[in-house]
């Protein structure tokens, strides 16, 4: 299947796509919202909720912008390089998610992320009024995968 064609039928099938996929596929979050789904020999990532995809979209266009400077980047208007943006995706919501339970701390899994940005919702009534410089913290220090060696 050619490149252009695939990225057509994603779209076709896929109506809304989760701001977190790239987190979701690389086996470091969940969420009680999204449909997985094969297409060709790739994973995708459906969102089941118009407002959670909304709050979703709203929380990482924020933490984006937080992290720029700490990401040594000058600008968030286009995509991020891929490594970057696991690193802000998973970084940060492992960073909300130690908010809400210190005990995970040290864990490498974020469990339900509209979840967590629900309960950040009920205790800061706004995602701006996050503490966003703890949570950059966390996708600073956000370790991915090394690279693969090649034989």
């Amino acid at each position: 299947m050619e490149e252009q064609e695939y990225r057509n039928t994603y779209h076709t099938v896929n109506k809304r796509r989760c701001v977190y996929e790239k987190a979701i596929n690389s086996r470091r979050c969940s969420c009680s919202r999204c449909h997985r789904f094969n297409l060709a020999d790739r994973e995708g990532v459906a969102c089941m909720s118009a407002t959670g995809n909304a709050l979703c979209t709203e929380f990482l266009d924020t933490l984006r912008g937080k992290a720029r400077f700490s990401l040594h980047l000058t600008q968030t208007d286009r995509p991020l390089p891929h490594a970057k943006e696991i690193k802000v995706q998973t970084g940060g919501l492992l960073g909300l998610q130690e908010l809400f339970y210190p005990d995970k701390a040290n864990s490498t899994h974020a469990e339900n992320i509209i979840g967590l940005l629900d309960m950040a919702i009920q205790r800061y009534e706004r995602l701006q009024n996050l503490p966003y410089d703890i949570i950059v913290q966390s996708v600073v220090s956000f370790e991915g995968r090394g690279k693969r060696q090649r034989s």
